[in-house]
């Protein structure tokens, strides 16, 4: 079993409720990279301060871990298989459009209305999906960057990277079943 995973993919594909589960079967510890790297007031926390705890948490699970959050542009390769302690399996989930859509309007609406805290105090703003602008309307920031990830994650799998591709519900379940329930080993 891959005992570091690294789950990324569109905003709203449902990074978070995959690790969660991922978490939650197998007893991996679970990094949020969405609360590493936002801070209080939807600042960016800093980036030598965010990369030490990324360091200090893969440090602290030698035996496995599981993160969520694509955040490359900060990270770096940090996290990446060949990397001092990243990932032994990079899961992309590259779910239609269509459905990413649903699900991040879905989420967008609930965290508006029933004010649910995200990270360190932020809460989604239901104003902001009148905004044009993709970096403050999270639903415009799914939309147009799901073209974007997919191209950059093809890329990636063409270079000859091993990439798990997860298109949809079946897929997502039949990983998840694969991975080896807390407590057991492989072949147990």
């Amino acid at each position: 079993m891959a005992t570091r995973i690294r789950i990324v993919g569109t905003s709203g594909s449902g990074k978070s409720v995959l690790a969660d589960r991922v978490a939650a079967r197998t007893g991996l510890a679970r990094l949020d990279l969405d609360a590493v790297f936002w801070d209080a007031g939807w600042r960016m926390r800093d980036l030598a301060d965010a990369r030490r705890i990324v360091r200090e948490f893969v440090a602290t699970h030698p035996d496995g871990w599981v993160a969520d959050g694509n955040w490359t542009s900060r990270l770096g390769e940090m996290l990446d298989p060949g990397s001092p302690g990243g990932a032994d399996a990079v899961v992309w989930l590259d779910l239609p459009r269509r459905r990413v859509m649903r699900q991040i309007i879905a989420r967008t609406l609930r965290r508006g209305i029933l004010r649910e805290e995200l990270w360190h105090g932020n809460r989604e703003r239901l104003g902001n999906l009148l905004r044009r602008d993709p970096e403050r309307n999270i639903v415009l920031w799914a939309w147009t960057n799901h073209p974007v990830t997919r191209s950059r994650m093809l890329a990636r799998i063409a270079a000859g990277e091993e990439i798990v591709r997860l298109r949809g519900r079946a897929e997502v379940e039949e990983w998840l079943a694969s991975l080896p329930a807390r407590g057991r080993t492989v072949g147990s």
